[in-house]
Formats: C-alpha cells, structure tokens, sequence
C-alpha cells in the first residue's frame, strides 16, 4: 500500500501534547483517577463522584472569586476567614429565631463588607495584599471564636434544602457552584471588565495610562471575593447543619481554594488566568482528597498532599513565566 503524501501525514508527537491547555494537570488527573479506580472500586461509582464534585463545591465558589482577583494581580488570603466569620453569624441568627431571608442577606452584606474592606487597605495604602489580608485573615479568625464564645450553634433543619437536596439528580450545592464558574469564565472571556482585569494584572501602570480606572476596578474585585466568600460561608453551614469553632473553614479551606487556583494555571504575578484550569484544579485536589479516604490513609495525609501540590504548582508556574519571558 502506498504511504500517504508528506502533507498529509499525522504531525502528532509527545511534543505536540504541550500546545495543549492544560495537558499536564490533565495527565495527572488521569493518572490518579485510573490509579485510584484499580485499587477500590468504590471510587468509579455515580455516588462517589456526585460526592466529590459536591465535596468542592464551596471550594469551587471561592476559587471563581480568587481566579478573577489573582488575573488582576491581587490576593485575598482571608478568604476562608471570611468563610468562618460568615457562617457563624449566620448561624447565631438562625439559631436566635431570626428570618432565613434576613440571616443570608446579612452574611452576604458582610462577606461584601469584609472584601471591601480588604480591597481600601491594598489599593489606598500599598500595603501588599499578601501582607494586608493574612493580617485579616488572623483578625477574622478571631472575631469568630468571638462570635462562637467556645460553642457549636447548631441551626436545626434552618437551610437544609441547600445543602441536602438535588435538582434532577445534582445537588443544589453543585448547581450553584458550577453556575458561579460559568459566570466567571463568562465574565473573564467576554466582558469589559474581565479584559480590565487582565490588562491591569499585566501592567497596572500601563492600565492606567490607557484609562482603566484601576482603584475602582480593585475594589470590585475585592468586593466580589467578599460577597462570594459570604456565600461559601452560607453553602457550608447548610451542608453541615452548624458552625463550630475551628471547623472546616478558615486557613486550611484558604490553601486548598489558593492551590486549586494556581494548580489550575493562574499567575502569582497576575495577568493570566483560567477558570477552566481552576475547576481541574478542584477536581484533583477532590479527587486526591477522597482516594486517600478510599485507600485507608490518615487524614493527616491530606493537608501534606495539598501542600506538595501546591509547592510543585507554584514552581511550575514561575518556570513556565520565565519561559515566556525568554520567548
């Protein structure tokens, strides 16, 4: 049989696999998954994944925010304090007898608040957002063992539905969080402002100079980490039913949410960013946290893998940006 024409042979090499977005985090993902699935066979079933994906959820909410902040050229390491601060609140609202309606408009209000607040202290102070929101994250971790004064507040079956019903098979926590990504890629790719984020993350001064209002933009951003900081807060406290001093949320959900973000590909620096890489970045981080569960591991593994991944993504990010600057 006669080999085709030059032309029209496959071009495709190993090499070529680089050109696509996001084939390293993708390999390992596939690895991991297959790893995973050959050792239990829990692991592959429609209930363990429907859990993984719902296990990430309030992670995914706050990654949205972060992605968009970080393409800026900002940080927000309160966020997870935020978190704290915001369900618990809200918790010691319900749990006074207070209007559900009442006790999510103030724990979004809040969220809002708190942002906000991050935002004036980098933009007007030239504090390091770095600097400035871990300090916050450390006050807010406070005023939340305030909040609790040592106790668990429980809210009965108050946001149940939230946190425990599906919509035609997905639960009500996946349908928000996939909604608050969509959103996010939408505004990145197609709007004004997600262009404004970009150019301000490459070149703030630049930005400037071509007329991007960049103090106010700053702001936005910070507020809308806040608000969806608020909205994680109320996402997990429908999930588990309470709040409690030292739960889940705070610095340990803050790392998780920041290593999702730059596993995904999102620059330190700012500039560039996916919500695309920062859902597969979720996704593996769920999908490493449930295998150690499956296999038998300490949970205490799970902290140490979150952060070796996380070291691992941040210096494959700063080689890759010295890779374009020589190009």
């Amino acid at each position: 049989m006669a080999e085709p024409p030059a032309g029209r042979r496959s071009r495709f090499s190993p090499g070529a696999l680089r050109g696509v977005p996001h084939a390293g985090l993708i390999a390992v993902l596939v690895i991991v998954v297959a790893f995973t699935a050959m050792r239990t066979e829990t692991f592959a079933t429609d209930r363990n994944i429907v859990n993984i994906l719902s296990q990430v959820s309030v992670n995914a909410v706050l990654a949205a925010g972060l992605t968009l902040l970080m393409t800026a050229g900002g940080m927000d390491f309160s966020m997870g304090s935020n978190v704290a601060v915001t369900a618990a609140v809200a918790a010691k609202l319900l749990a006074s007898g207070q209007p559900t309606g009442w006790a999510v408009a103030v724990a979004l209000l809040l969220g809002t608040a708190i942002g906000l607040v991050n935002g004036l202290v980098v933009t007007f102070t030239r504090v390091a957002p770095f600097v400035a929101t871990l300090a916050s994250a450390t006050l807010l971790d406070g005023v939340a063992l305030l909040v609790h004064d040592g106790n668990t507040i429980s809210i009965g079956t108050r946001m149940f539905a939230l946190g425990n019903n599906k919509l035609l098979g997905v639960p009500y926590l996946l349908v928000v969080a996939v909604l608050v990504l969509v959103a996010a890629a939408l505004v990145m790719r197609f709007t004004v402002f997600g262009r404004d984020a970009f150019a301000i993350g490459g070149n703030e001064h630049v930005a400037r100079l071509s007329g991007i209002n960049v103090t106010a933009r700053k702001l936005v951003l910070y507020g809308t980490t806040g608000a969806l900081s608020g909205l994680a807060g109320l996402m997990l406290l429908s999930r588990l039913g309470s709040s409690s001093p030292g739960g889940t949320a705070g610095l340990s959900l803050q790392l998780a949410v920041v290593a999702a973000v730059v596993i995904g590909g999102t620059s330190l620096a700012g500039g560039y960013g996916t919500v695309t890489g920062t859902a597969l970045g979720l996704v593996l981080l769920g999908v490493v946290a449930n295998a150690l569960n499956l296999l038998d591991f300490s949970s205490n593994y799970q902290p140490v893998s979150v952060g070796a991944v996380l070291l691992v993504a941040a210096v494959a990010n700063e080689m890759h940006k010295a890779r374009s600057a020589r190009h």
